[in-house]
Parts: structure tokens; C-alpha cells; sequence
């Protein structure tokens, strides 16, 4: 869906983006994570096509942004992190504002598209108030069925949930997951809980180069030597089963502080295996009974800031005339 190669954009002496090469699957939600500085609005203006790249190129489902612009642009829905709303408009307005600028013509067509795109977002009550006096979480919602107007391929989301209320927050998310059923959706957003509840994969970028990409899971084993799996067992016999599970690195059954008489199991192995069910089905075979089960791994807030700790050589600060353009 989207092929990003050795894209590079220079400020003076400075890379906000430096030889960036990624590839965004269709059909899927992409989180994109970095700390402040780290490039992610350079990346996201540049693939949209409102900012041109120093080096490098971008495809929009084949369609190259800098040589095919008007074909790939129809193959994008942007809502940057300031939605560029008229205060004065009625939502309905708006959007038909939008219908035209995308290339909808007819009043039929465009009555029809703003119908669509309402109901998408629910805002069909709103459609007729002025966008200055709905709240935070409907002005986001005008956002983005302005975003998806004219059903785009690919949706960029930059912080769609910044300022909103616990229940507009919960509300946009499912909104999010809906137009990821058939788009191909990049968010970027500073809540990593919304990141790893909402995003198939997560893109992390640091010093505007790309450190890791993979699903959520798959980065909390991949940065850990050795998973945990910790059960609690109510067993009258030994249990045997256990420590003969392939793949096991280490084994330990000691006394439960948290329940009497009975055991706390202890099983270590590679992040790349998964022994769960092997060790629900030993302990079911030597008779026992598990309480509890907790695999540990690392949280998407430990790889996050493990994956973008600065080098002790570089700056943790960027010149002040570079820090709007590249954040």
C-alpha cells in the first residue's frame, strides 16, 4: 500500500528524516511512535505529499506522491493533528466544501458522500450546527469524515484523540478499528495504551530512522532475553510433566506465599516460543489444578523507551529554528 524508500528531508545541517525505508501492508492499522523530534509529522507530510523530500521516494498504491501526485492523493485521507476546520461552517457544509475539493461534482453525489461519511463517524445529528459550537469530540469526528470523504485506500491520523475526554477517547478508538476493516490506517499518537489496543503493528522511529517495526507482542518478546511464565498450582502429586516441556531454559516449584498448600511454578524460555499450552496441559496430566497463569513481558511504555533513548553522543535537543518542521 504504501512503499516509502531512503526518504530523506534535511533542514540546514539537520536530519529530520535520515534514509527511512519502510513498507505499509493494505488492509491493516499501523502505529507510528517517536519521541518529540523524532520525525513522524516530516514522515507523514511528506507521504501525504504537503512537504517535498530532500532524497527518496514514496508510493501511495503504486502511484509515486512527487511524479503522480493527483493519482496518489485520491488514495489519501489526512486528519493532521490541528483538523482544518472552518469555525463558521456547518458540518454539513464543511464536508460538502471537502466533497468538491476531493473531485465529488454533482449535488446528488456529494449529498449522497456526506450521508455516508456521517453515518461512518456518527455525527448525522451534528450535520447542521455550526462546527464552532460542537464539542472537542465531534469537531475530531468533522476531522475525520473529512479524512475519509471520497473512500480513501490509506487514512493518517496525527493525534486524533489529543484533548478529548475518557469517553470520546474510548468512542474515536472504535472509529479507528471500523475504517481499519477496509483501509490500510496510520496513527500516530503519544498514548501508547491507544497505540497497542487499537494498532495491528507499530512503527517506532528515532533520530528520524526507522528502529523498529512489528506487532505489538512481537516487540515486548523481541526486546526481553527470556520470557516468564509464572503459574500457581493446586497439585496432591509431584509434577513431573513440567520440567520435561521442550524448549524450557529453567524450572522452578517452590511453595505459594499467595496460596496455601499449594505451588508456585516458575518456567523461563526463548521470547521466540510460546509454552502456555504445553504448560497448562503438563500440569493437567500429573492432576493438578492452575489458579493462575502470568506470562511477564515488556509493555509497549519499556520498548518504547528502550528503542528511543538517546546515544550519550547525540544532543537530546534539537535547534530551536528545526524543532516545528521536524516533530
Amino acid at each position: 500500500m504504501v512503499e516509502i524508500r531512503n526518504l530523506t528531508k534535511i533542514y540546514g545541517n539537520h536530519r529530520a528524516v535520515d534514509d527511512l525505508t519502510i513498507t505499509v501492508e493494505s488492509g491493516q492499522i499501523y502505529g507510528f511512535l517517536g519521541p518529540n523530534g523524532a520525525g513522524k509529522s516530516t514522515t507523514m507530510n511528506i507521504i501525504t505529499g504537503c512537504l517535498a523530500a530532500t532524497e527518496g521516494s514514496v508510493r501511495i498504491n503504486g502511484f509515486d506522491i512527487l511524479t503522480q501526485p493527483k493519482e496518489a492523493k485520491k488514495c489519501i485521507g489526512y486528519l493532521p493533528e490541528q483538523p482544518p476546520l472552518y469555525f463558521d461552517m456547518t458540518a454539513r457544509e464543511y464536508l460538502e466544501f471537502a466533497c468538491g475539493l476531493k473531485g465529488i461534482k454533482g449535488k446528488a453525489n456529494v449529498k449522497a458522500e456526506v450521508e455516508k461519511v456521517a453515518a461512518m463517524t456518527q455525527i448525522e445529528d451534528h450535520l447542521d450546527r455550526l462546527i464552532k459550537h460542537l464539542s472537542k469530540g465531534y469537531k475530531q469526528r468533522v476531522g475525520i469524515a473529512m479524512a475519509v470523504i471520497g473512500d480513501p485506500k490509506l487514512v493518517i491520523l496525527d493525534e486524533p484523540t489529543v484533548g478529548l475526554d475518557p469517553k470520546q477517547i474510548i468512542e474515536i478508538r472504535d472509529l479507528i478499528r471500523k475504517l481499519g476493516e477496509q483501509r490500510t490506517v496510520i496513527l500516530s499518537s503519544h498514548i501508547l495504551s491507544e497505540i497497542s489496543s487499537v494498532c495491528d503493528k507499530i512503527m517506532i522511529i528515532r533520530g528520524g530512522k526507522l528502529v523498529a517495526c512489528d506487532t505489538p507482542e512481537n516487540l515486548g518478546r523481541a526486546m526481553v532475553g527470556e520470557t516468564t511464565l509464572s503459574m500457581t498450582v493446586d497439585c496432591p502429586g509431584k509434577l513431573t510433566s513440567v520440567s520435561t516441556i521442550e524448549g524450557l531454559t529453567s524450572f522452578e516449584c517452590v511453595p505459594s506465599e499467595k496460596e496455601e498448600g499449594c505451588s508456585e511454578l516458575i518456567l523461563r524460555y526463548s521470547p521466540q516460543l510460546d509454552l502456555r499450552r504445553e504448560a497448562f496441559n503438563a500440569v493437567v496430566k500429573d492432576g493438578g489444578v492452575i489458579l493462575s497463569m502470568n506470562e511477564e513481558r515488556l509493555s509497549l511504555e519499556d520498548v518504547f523507551l528502550e528503542l528511543t533513548a538517546p546515544d550519550e553522543a547525540q544532543p537530546e535537543e534539537t535547534p530551536d529554528a528545526e524543532k516545528g518542521a521536524e516533530e
